[in-house]
């Protein structure tokens, strides 16, 4: 879109399209590039703005990455909820399974979880943090209640401690599963590297169910 088409939004309504068009052409950029190679000249050609228009709606690149953050962990939350209801009671490599796959099927969400806590947290205002924290809070606080459903031995800190592992592995790996064509040539053409290909739902699986049989066994040996 030619910046000559757009026009400044004049009723909150008009507003909110806005943000919502900056909001998705930044997450379908995201998803093309990887979220550290678009810059917020590259969303307000996308979007058809000037970047100093664009600065009317989010102050900086990483305010928009990050409601786009708290979005998906708004989506991704009852969806896993719903996964880890179906597991039955004390399986705990099930539970680790529903993690892996449905963070698997999310690379923008685990690319943006990898980049949360480096960079997006770190150019926006207080108030931005506080909001997307919050967002975070309830998310994780629904999916340990039902993470204990399942395996009524874990503590709620156990919870909070299975969140944390499987959000920053799933971002780690997602990155180094992701790496750009030259360097996945260079994996694929020496068997020596073949260890750097990483498969995301079966490592992150096999780790998340590791680390829960090992608590729950711990917990009922007390």
């Amino acid at each position: 879109m030619d910046t000559t088409d757009f026009q400044r939004a004049r009723s909150p309504q008009a507003k909110q399209r806005r943000e919502a068009a900056i909001l998705d052409a930044a997450r379908a950029l995201g998803a093309e590039r990887g979220i550290r190679q678009v810059t917020l000249t590259d969303i307000a050609a996308t979007v058809g703005m000037h970047k100093s228009a664009l600065l009317r709606y989010f102050e900086t690149r990483e305010e928009i990455f990050l409601r786009l953050t708290a979005a998906d962990w708004q989506e991704w939350a009852p969806v896993l909820c719903a996964e880890i209801g179906q597991v039955p009671e004390g399986d705990a490599a099930g539970v680790a399974a529903a993690f892996a796959r449905t963070l698997a099927a999310r690379g923008m969400f685990c690319d943006l979880l990898a980049q949360a806590p480096m960079n997006l947290e770190r150019n926006v205002s207080v108030e931005a943090v506080r909001a997307f924290k919050l967002v975070t809070l309830t998310a994780v606080d629904a999916i340990v209640t039902a993470v204990r459903t399942r395996l009524p031995e874990l503590t709620e800190a156990d919870g909070v401690d299975l969140m944390a592992a499987a959000t920053s592995m799933a971002g780690s790996f997602w990155n180094i599963a992701t790496p750009g064509p030259e360097i996945a040539a260079l994996y694929r053409a020496d068997p020596r590297l073949a260890h750097a290909i990483v498969d995301v739902e079966p490592r992150l699986a096999r780790i998340l169910a590791a680390m829960l049989e090992g608590v729950v066994a711990r917990r009922r040996a007390r």
